[in-house]
């Protein structure tokens, strides 16, 4: 298969689909346990805030590739990092009160 035979579109929107199914798995175990204690928060902070503008970046190239995938991890990057986020809140909180 030679560079020229392949869509520059498809190669985007499977690439799009791996990316962002790679995130399934992460928010489903989040969840499903409620737990995302082995979550950094600024890394998930970083990336949700960078996937927000990829997400912008497409809607004002009109590239549906990029606005598919993006709109799709950003929710479930957003799902992960709140998650953890009140789990860290939960458990700091606890902490204070046994003190």
């Amino acid at each position: 298969m030679s560079p020229e035979s392949l869509h520059p579109e498809l190669v985007g929107y499977v690439a799009a689909t791996l990316t962002t199914v790679s995130f399934v798995p992460q928010a489903l175990l989040t969840l499903r346990s409620g737990n995302a204690d082995g979550v950094s928060l600024r890394m998930y902070a970083l990336f949700t805030a960078g996937v927000a503008l990829w997400l912008l970046y497409g809607l004002l190239t009109g590239a549906w590739p990029v606005i598919l995938a993006n709109a799709v991890t950003l929710a479930l990057a957003t799902l992960i990092l709140v998650v953890a986020w009140r789990g860290r809140r939960r458990r700091d909180g606890l902490s204070r009160s046994r003190r």
